[in-house]
C-alpha cells in the first residue's frame, strides 16, 4: 500500500533567541505558522526489514541521516512493525530554507506510515518521536497558528490566525542553521563573573558589574510582548471568516516590532537576503521577515490579488517568488492526505 501525504512548510512570525543552554541549545520564543506549499511524500510498505528513501533532488541524504529515514525507524520499533519501507520524497520546499521542510517531510512520513501500517501511535508517542529527531518536528503535529518555546520542541496550538495572503521568495542559497546559531552566540554579550568565597557560600559565583538585558532577559521582554499581541486576537472563530482581522495582524506586527533575531547575523553574511526583504516591503508589503535561519523571507500582503501582483514583480526582477497563503489548523489537516493506492 502506497500513502501520499502533502508536506506543508511553516513560517515563523517572530523569532527571538536566547542564550547557550548548558545542552547545547538555545531558549527560544516564535509563533510558527503553516502555509500552503509544500513537498509530498510517498511511503509504501511491503514484507522485507528495511528502510529507503528516494528522491531526485541530489541535496537531499538518503541515508540514515535523513529526517524521514530516522522517524520511520523510530515508528517501526515504537509499533514493534518489521517491514521493508520505501520513503519518495517529492521535492518543491527549498533545501536549508528556514520553512522547516526536512521537519515537515518527517511529520508526513510519520502520518503516512502510521496509515498504511493501519497502526496509530499514541499521541504522547508522536510527540515524543518527533521531539527526538528534531526541534520543530513537533509544530507539524499541530499545525495551524502553534507558540513553540524551549529549543522550538515545546508547542503550544493557538487559536488560529486568519488565512493572510502571502509571498514567499526562495533565493538560491542555503543557510546553516548550527552556524547560525554560532554567529549569534558570538554577537552576543556574555555575563561576567568572579568567584568570590565567604561565609555560608563556598564558590559562589557573582556579577563583577552591572550588565545590560541578556539573551535570556530578552525572552522574557519578548515573552510579554507576545501575549499581549496574541491576548489580542478575538475569542471566538468568527474572524477566520473574513479579511479584517488579516488586516489588523499586518498592523498589529509593525506596531510591535516583531522580529526574527537571525537577521542581526544573516543579513551582514548575506546581504542580498536583506536586499530580497527591502525588495518584499518596496513591492507592497505590510511585514517581511526572514523565516527560521533563512534563507526564504516572506512578506504578509492585505489581499490575494496584492499578493500575486506582489509576485510577478519580483520574479521580473529574477528572484523565485510565488503567491500563497497561510492555513488554518482545520485546513493543514483537513489538505493534508493526498490519495492511497
Amino acid at each position: 500500500m502506497t500513502v501520499a501525504v502533502r508536506s506543508f512548510a511553516k513560517i515563523n512570525l517572530g523569532l527571538y533567541i536566547g542564550a547557550a543552554r548548558a545542552d547545547g541549545y538555545h531558549d527560544l520564543r516564535t509563533v510558527y505558522q503553516t502555509i500552503a506549499l509544500h513537498d509530498v511524500i510517498r511511503v509504501s510498505v511491503e514484507r522485507g526489514s528495511r528502510i529507503e528513501v528516494l528522491c531526485k533532488d541530489p541535496r537531499v541524504p538518503l541515508d540514515s541521516s535523513n529526517t524521514c529515514y530516522r522517524i520511520a525507524e523510530r515508528v517501526l520499533d515504537e509499533l514493534g512493525a518489521k517491514s521493508k519501507v520505501s520513503i519518495e520524497i517529492e521535492k518543491r520546499l527549498p533545501v536549508q530554507g528556514g520553512v522547516g521542510a526536512a521537519s515537515s517531510n518527517a511529520v508526513a512520513t510519520l502520518v503516512a506510515l502510521e496509515r498504511a501500517l493501519k497502526k496509530k501511535l499514541s499521541g504522547d508517542a508522536r510527540l515524543r518521536i518527533a521531539a527526538a529527531v528534531g526541534s520543530d518536528l513537533p509544530l507539524f503535529l499541530v499545525g495551524g497558528t502553534v507558540l513553540g518555546v524551549g529549543r522550538g520542541e515545546e508547542v503550544y496550538p493557538l487559536l488560529d490566525l486568519p488565512s493572510v495572503s502571502m509571498v514567499v521568495v526562495t533565493p538560491e542559497i542555503g543557510v546553516s542553521t548550527p552556524k547560525a546559531f554560532a554567529d549569534w552566540d558570538a554577537l552576543m554579550p556574555q555575563d561576567k563573573t568572579t568567584e568570590l568565597r565567604s561565609a555560608g557560600q563556598p564558590g559562589a559565583a557573582v556579577p563583577t558589574q552591572l550588565t545590560q538585558p541578556l539573551a535570556s532577559d530578552r525572552l522574557l521582554e519578548v515573552g510579554r510582548v507576545l501575549s499581549a499581541w496574541l491576548s489580542s486576537l478575538p475569542n471566538t472563530g468568527a474572524s477566520a471568516k473574513g479579511g479584517s482581522r488579516a488586516g489588523n495582524l499586518l498592523s498589529d506586527l509593525v506596531r510591535t516590532g516583531i522580529e526574527n533575531d537571525f537577521e542581526r547575523v544573516v543579513f551582514p553574511k548575506y546581504p542580498e537576503l536583506r536586499d530580497i526583504k527591502g525588495e518584499l516591503e518596496r513591492a507592497g508589503s505590510r511585514y517581511a521577515s526572514l523565516s527560521g535561519s533563512g534563507s526564504t523571507l516572506y512578506g504578509l500582503f492585505r489581499s490575494p490579488a496584492e499578493a500575486a501582483k506582489a509576485a510577478r514583480r519580483l520574479r521580473k526582477q529574477g528572484l523565485k517568488a510565488v503567491a500563497t497563503r497561510t492555513l488554518t489548523r482545520q485546513k493543514y489537516w483537513k489538505q493534508s492526505l493526498v490519495a492511497s493506492r
